[in-house]
C-alpha cells in the first residue's frame, strides 16, 4: 500500500495521457538511464545534485518523481519539491516497478532535440485538420507537454524548420509524416513505442477521418465532422488547437475506458419504467 506521499503505478497509469496528469521528473542518475534510456510519457529528467536549484518553478503544481526503485532519490527530491510549495510524489517502486508494471514507455530515438527553455519545437503547414491536431495532442500528452507549435504555409515549412531549429512533421519528405496507408499520428505512436490498445483504437479513428476510409471505424466520421466544425470556427490555428485537446482527450478516454460500453435510450415498459 502506498504511503501519504507515494503514487502506485497503477495510479500514476491512469492519469498518463489526461489534462490531470502530474508533471513527471526522472532523477535516476546517469549510469541507470544509460542502462535504459527509455522515459515515462511526458517525463522530464532532472539532476537531484542540483534540485535546490530548480525546485522553486514547480511550486504550487503536481509532481511526481521518479528514481531508480523510488527510494532516497526520489523520495529526498519530493521531499524538497514539496517544502518549495509543490504537491510531490514519489513513484512507489520507481523506474523498475514502472517496468515491471508494463507501463507506457518512450523510446528516446527520435527525440527532438530540447531549445534553450526545455522544450520540443515543431512547424507544419498551416490550417490543421485531423492528423496536424491529432499529432499535437499526442506530442503534448506523451512525450513533452510544453511543445511549441508553429505553423506557416506549406512552401515555407522546410526552410521554418531549419531556421528556427524546429522539428517538421506532417508535410512529403520527412520522417514524421504519413508511411503508405497510415497517417503521421500511426507512425508517431510506433516511433516513440507508445502502442497501446487504447492509442492503436484512436490511431484508426484519426485515419480514417484524415485519410477520407471512414469505413474502418465507426467513429471516424464523427471525429472528421467535428474537425472541420472546428477549423470552420477558429481561424487561429493555435487557439484551433487549444480548442481541440478536448476533443481528442474525450476520444482517447472512450478508447481507454469506455469502448465497451453502450447507451440507448430508456425503454418504457407497460405500467411503469422498466
Amino acid at each position: 500500500m502506498a504511503t501519504p506521499d507515494t503514487i502506485t503505478v497503477a495510479q500514476l497509469s491512469s492519469l498518463i495521457g489526461t489534462p490531470e496528469a502530474p508533471i513527471i521528473i526522472d532523477v535516476r542518475i546517469d549510469t541507470d538511464y544509460a542502462a535504459d534510456p527509455r522515459m515515462l510519457p511526458a517525463s522530464i529528467r532532472r539532476s537531484h545534485g542540483n534540485v535546490a536549484s530548480w525546485v522553486d518553478q514547480y511550486a504550487g503544481r503536481f509532481v511526481v518523481v521518479v528514481c531508480q526503485r523510488g527510494k532516497k532519490l526520489s523520495q529526498g527530491v519530493a521531499a524538497w519539491l514539496r517544502h518549495a510549495g509543490a504537491r510531490a510524489e514519489n513513484l512507489e517502486g520507481g523506474f523498475e516497478a514502472w517496468v515491471e508494471g508494463n507501463g507506457l514507455m518512450v523510446r528516446p530515438d527520435h527525440l527532438p532535440k530540447l531549445d534553450d527553455q526545455g522544450r520540443t519545437v515543431w512547424v507544419t503547414r498551416v490550417r490543421p485538420k485531423i492528423d496536424r491536431v491529432a499529432c499535437p495532442w499526442l506530442i503534448r500528452r506523451f512525450i513533452d507537454p510544453s511543445a511549441v507549435f508553429l505553423f506557416v504555409t506549406p512552401a515555407e515549412v522546410p526552410d521554418a524548420a531549419d531556421r528556427f531549429h524546429a522539428t517538421p512533421f506532417d508535410i512529403e519528405d520527412v520522417f514524421w509524416s504519413h508511411r503508405g496507408e497510415r497517417c503521421t499520428f500511426d507512425v508517431m505512436v510506433e516511433e516513440f513505442g507508445l502502442k497501446s490498445e487504447a492509442l492503436d483504437r484512436l490511431a484508426t479513428i484519426v485515419r480514417g477521418a484524415d485519410t477520407d476510409r471512414l469505413d474502418i471505424a465507426p467513429q471516424a466520421a464523427g471525429l472528421l465532422a467535428a474537425s472541420l466544425g472546428l477549423s470552420r470556427i477558429y481561424r487561429d490555428d493555435l487557439e484551433q488547437l487549444a480548442a481541440s485537446m478536448g476533443l481528442y482527450d474525450a476520444f482517447y478516454r472512450w478508447a481507454r475506458d469506455a469502448a465497451g460500453e453502450s447507451h440507448n435510450w430508456p425503454v418504457f415498459a407497460a405500467g411503469g419504467r422498466s
